[in-house]
C-alpha cells in the first residue's frame, strides 16, 4: 500500500471505532508510522481525508455486499445475499471497520455537528435504498410479490433492519444476535413472496 491507502486504511479504522471528531489527525499518523508532511503531501485537510475515507468505505461495502449478485436472476434473491453478505463479509470486517459499520457511526455523530459530511454518509444511504426499492419494484413487475406489497414501506423496512442489525451487533458483536436479524429480514421478505 502506498502511504496515501495507509492513512485512508487507519483513518477508516480509527473512523470506526471513535468517530471522526475524536480522530486526530496525529491519532492517525502515529499508527500509520508517519509525519504531518507526509499527511499533508495527499491531503489539505482532514476533511478531505473524511472524503477520501467515505469513497475507500463504500468500495468496500460494494465490494463485500454485492458479491456474487450475478448468480442470482431472481431480484428478490439478490435482496437476500445483500443481507446475507452484509451478515457475513461486511460487518465482521474488524480489519477494515473494527467498530462496525462506519456509515451508521458517522451518520449519527456528524449529524449535529457537522452536518454537510452527515449529509454526504446519508447519500449512501439513500442509494442503498433506492436499490432496495427498484429490485423490489422489479419483483413486482414479475408478478412473484404478493398482492398490496407497497415496495417503498418494504424497501424502508428491509433498510431500517439492516442498520438495527449492525447497531445491535456493534453494541455486544454478538453473531448470534446478528444472525436471528439477518434470518427475520429474509423471513419476512419469504413472507412477501409468491
Amino acid at each position: 500500500m502506498t502511504l496515501k491507502d495507509r492513512i485512508i486504511h487507519e483513518s477508516l479504522r480509527q473512523f470506526s471505532t471513535k468517530g471522526f471528531m475524536s480522530t486526530s489527525i496525529n491519532d492517525i499518523l502515529e499508527a500509520v508510522g508517519t509525519s504531518k508532511g507526509g499527511f499533508y503531501n495527499h491531503f489539505k485537510s482532514k476533511e478531505e481525508l473524511f472524503f477520501a475515507a467515505l469513497s475507500e468505505a463504500r468500495k468496500i461495502w460494494r465490494q463485500k455486499n454485492l458479491a456474487g449478485l450475478e448468480h442470482w436472476d431472481r431480484p428478490l434473491d439478490k435482496i437476500k445475499k445483500i443481507l446475507e453478505n452484509y451478515r457475513d463479509h461486511y460487518l465482521p470486517d474488524s480489519e477494515d471497520f473494527p467498530g462496525g459499520c462506519i456509515f451508521v457511526a458517522l451518520a449519527v455523530e456528524l449529524n449535529d455537528q457537522q452536518p454537510h459530511l452527515a449529509r454526504a454518509v446519508n447519500e449512501g444511504f439513500e442509494r442503498f435504498k433506492g436499490m432496495l426499492k427498484r429490485l423490489l419494484d422489479q419483483e413486482k413487475q414479475a408478478g412473484a410479490l404478493k398482492n398490496g406489497v407497497d415496495t417503498g414501506v418494504v424497501a424502508e423496512m428491509v433498510f431500517a433492519g439492516t442498520l438495527g442489525s449492525c447497531v445491535a451487533y456493534a453494541s455486544g458483536k454478538s453473531r448470534e444476535h446478528l444472525d436471528k436479524s439477518i434470518e427475520g429480514l429474509i423471513a419476512f421478505l419469504n413472507m412477501i413472496s409468491l
